[in-house]
């Protein structure tokens, strides 16, 4: 009997009760997980206010005149740039390459979210560009725990949906770009940018902009100064990727790929690029600008992360030409220094024992970091000592570029005091704006800034100052003459504690004469006849109102420039001259803006009159009589075959009115020139680190050939900017002037007889110099 067939269907049902269940305790689970996520349970989230206006290390601009970005202070080199400076073809290569669908996804791309789960990842991941912004302002890389990883991630997700919600599109894209380290001191795309091809991004070529979205992969392994095939190879990725989303054509991409990677590396490094010595300056000048100064809820400013922008009062272009006259002559200044040192013993020291000496190394050598760091490491002296005589390798500064070298500290220390430095201010007298500030010539090796710092002695450029006392308190003026001959100031006057004879240069006396041909020549028995009249207090007062706050001692020897004052002091005092008596402070800062661009601070103008308009164009037109018939007479001549014209580089031939001085102190250790048009006044010095390092003729080391020769090169590149209206006309002379300025200047140096040095038989203008005979 055939068995009956069991007709009854199959009960599913428990099957179906516990996929259910199961779907709905996973669909619950992952709920309250990402619920929990939300709400901060599973670990910190951005609050509204943080997505609003998300934490960013941001670089403080610093700013010149003309506009340019001159410096940075950072953490991070990170300025941000809004999305209608970016170039289209850099938006299109990110996209193309990061995120396809970026315009189409609402931060998450479930596409590409399940297609790299079901592979693994092995295809890469998933992240939209959201999500990357996510992880770069919110939390980091995180850990690569598999359970903190998904936690992680599912944060990563909230955040990306958040920040699609807050802001557009090209918001997110900028965002990304502003954050995004491409190394290098690169943060953001306007430094890479910069970094990279020394531009702004608006001017970033397709190959360029392709590159640089190549290296968001990973800047590391992408490193262009490191391997430029492995970067080649991927910008050529992401410009397939262009031409894939139609951004390129087939020939544009194969165009582009078949580009080299040509780079202008510009790193953007604190002590490197343009106005080093300045923008270290500003840094301190703004570390007691932040103590003074706090924001509206009373917390600090901070200049490396706020993105303060600090607008200056410097002339990026100036600044350029100072920097360059710096270089062509002390280069050629120094090769000079180093012939003459040949054969002397005591290199680079001169006419000092070798007691003096030590204690000159053993200064220098506790000044190290090298002495610092073993001192802090609880070394005693001796071994400290010790390791300056140990051989190193080392990196140290010639003219011709940086040289790989092998010697002690000791000796490095020897070496770097062969080297000439320059201190140039350049100072607009109607405004008291700095427009060019050069204190030394590599801020990598030689960080003392001598301008703002380096207080030294003036030798004859104070003498316009005992001038101008003169003829403002004995009604004096530059046609009055006076007597060149023997003079004495007796013990017991000035403060002089026994008699003092000061002699001219070249122990000559010319008889009588006018002042402004006195001043011409620098003479030095007439500016001490003066401060006898005067008295020394008189000339200090007067230093005092110009803003010298130097110490000078009350004695008639600082007529001849016993006194040390910066560079900067003294082209503000010159500066007074072409100010019609008018002292202003040095002005740096015009403005600061916070990241929001609005003003929080601008400096108010510091000013007292000091001179009246009469007694300031008196001394005008004394200087004027130095570049006429003087010791600063070489501005306008050929130069005549002089033994140093190569050193000098003659000819300058100026025909328009200078007013200017030299200043020579003793030994040949100082070397000035301070030089004004009417509507720029500059000052320059030049001398070794230690006075004892020095020029041993006064040929070569007289300010007429060390210092005025840049002054010289930085004026002929201005005048050659017809941008920078560097005037050549007249100072401007006061109505009814009461002085008598236009008087008869008998030629100084021409009518000279004898005047060779050290055995050159080419007649050369010895400048003045403040000799030995200081006599207190």
């Amino acid at each position: 009997m055939a068995q009956k067939l069991n007709t009854r269907k199959p009960d599913f049902s428990p099957y179906v009760k516990k996929f259910w269940k199961y779907f709905l305790y996973t669909f619950g689970g992952t709920l309250l997980f990402f619920l929990f996520a939300s709400w901060g349970l599973l670990g910190s989230m951005p609050s509204f206010s943080e997505l609003e206006n998300p934490e960013s290390n941001l670089a403080t601009e610093i700013i010149s005149s003309d506009g340019v970005v001159i410096g940075k202070f950072f953490n991070e080199n990170r300025t941000p740039i809004k999305y209608e400076d970016l170039p289209k073809h850099l938006v299109n290569a990110l996209v193309a390459t990061e995120d396809e669908r970026f315009y189409e996804h609402s931060g998450i791309d479930g596409r590409r979210t399940i297609g790299a789960a079901v592979k693994l990842g092995s295809d890469g991941g998933a992240s939209t560009l959201t999500q990357q912004l996510a992880k770069l302002l919110f939390h980091g890389e995180g850990s690569r725990f598999l359970p903190f990883r998904i936690i992680q991630k599912a944060k990563e997700w909230i955040i990306a949906i958040r920040l699609e919600r807050q802001y557009t599109k090209n918001e997110i894209i900028a965002m990304y770009l502003n954050k995004a380290d491409f190394i290098n001191t690169a943060v953001g795309i306007r430094s890479a940018a910069k970094v990279y091809f020394a531009k702004e991004p608006k001017n970033l070529t397709v190959d360029e902009a392709a590159m640089l979205v190549g290296m968001l992969k990973n800047p590391s392994l992408f490193n262009p100064l490191r391997r430029e095939e492995k970067v080649r190879e991927r910008r050529n990725v992401v410009l397939k990727q262009m031409e894939k989303n139609h951004f390129l054509t087939t020939t544009q991409k194969e165009n582009f790929q078949a580009k080299p990677i040509k780079l202008t590396f510009t790193p953007e490094k604190y002590n490197e690029g343009t106005a080093t010595y300045f923008r270290e300056y500003l840094r301190e000048y703004m570390k007691k600008w932040m103590e003074e100064n706090k924001k509206e809820d009373g917390s600090d400013y901070n200049i490396y992360s706020d993105g303060l922008k600090i607008y200056t009062t410097i002339d990026s272009r100036m600044q350029l030409y100072a920097e360059e006259a710096v270089k062509e002559h002390l280069a050629n200044l120094q090769e000079e220094f180093f012939i003459e040192a040949k054969g002397n013993k005591t290199t680079p020291f001169v006419n000092i024992t070798q007691a003096e000496i030590d204690k000159v190394m053993e200064r220098s050598m506790k000044n190290t970091e090298r002495w610092r760091i073993m001192t802090d490491q609880g070394k005693d002296e001796e071994d400290i000592k010790k390791s300056f005589y140990i051989k190193t390798k080392m990196t140290v500064f010639t003219w011709k570029g940086d040289k790989d070298t092998t010697m002690t500290p000791y000796d490095s220390i020897r070496y770097y005091k062969h080297f000439l430095q320059p201190g140039l201010m350049s100072m607009e007298p109607q405004t008291g704006h700095v427009k060019a500030w050069v204190g030394g010539i590599d801020y990598r090796y030689f960080q003392y800034d001598h301008v703002g710092l380096g207080a030294r002695q003036v030798g004859s450029t104070f003498k316009p100052f005992v001038y101008a006392t003169a003829i403002e308190q004995l009604g004096m003026s530059p046609c009055d003459t006076i007597i060149d001959g023997p003079f004495i100031i007796r013990k017991g006057k000035h403060n002089v504690t026994e008699d003092w004879e000061p002699r001219n240069s070249d122990h000559k006396y010319r008889g009588m004469m006018t002042l402004k041909r006195a001043l011409a020549n620098s003479i030095n028995t007439v500016s001490a006849k003066l401060i006898d009249k005067t008295g020394p207090d008189a000339v200090i007062t007067l230093m005092r109102k110009l803003g010298v706050d130097s110490e000078i001692p009350s004695q008639p020897s600082i007529a001849l420039g016993a006194v040390d004052i910066t560079v900067r002091d003294m082209v503000a005092a010159y500066s007074t001259f072409a100010n019609q008596g008018i002292y202003l402070k040095p002005q740096v800062i015009t403005k600061i803006e916070d990241k929001n661009g609005n003003v929080i601070f601008e400096p108010k103008l510091e000013s007292k009159d000091v001179l009246s308009k009469d007694v300031a164009y008196a001394v005008i037109k004394l200087l004027e009589g130095v570049t006429e018939s003087g010791s600063g007479d070489r501005l306008r001549t050929q130069g005549g075959g002089w033994k140093y014209n190569r050193v000098t580089g003659y000819p300058y031939v100026f025909q328009n009115p200078i007013a200017g001085k030299t200043g020579t102190t003793q030994n040949q250790s100082d070397g000035w020139f301070m030089g004004m048009v009417p509507n720029l006044a500059t000052g320059v010095w030049v001398g070794n680190e230690d006075r004892s390092a020095h020029f041993k003729t006064l040929a070569a080391g007289q300010g007429a050939t060390m210092a005025l020769p840049i002054w010289a090169l930085f004026m002929k590149k201005c005048y050659a900017d017809a941008s920078l209206n560097v005037s050549k006309g007249d100072f401007e002379k006061p109505k009814d002037l009461t002085i008598k300025v236009d008087c008869y200047t008998a030629p100084s140096y021409t009518e000279r007889e004898n005047d060779s040095i050290s055995g050159d038989s080419t007649k050369v203008e010895p400048e003045e110099q403040n000799t030995d005979e200081f006599g207190l």
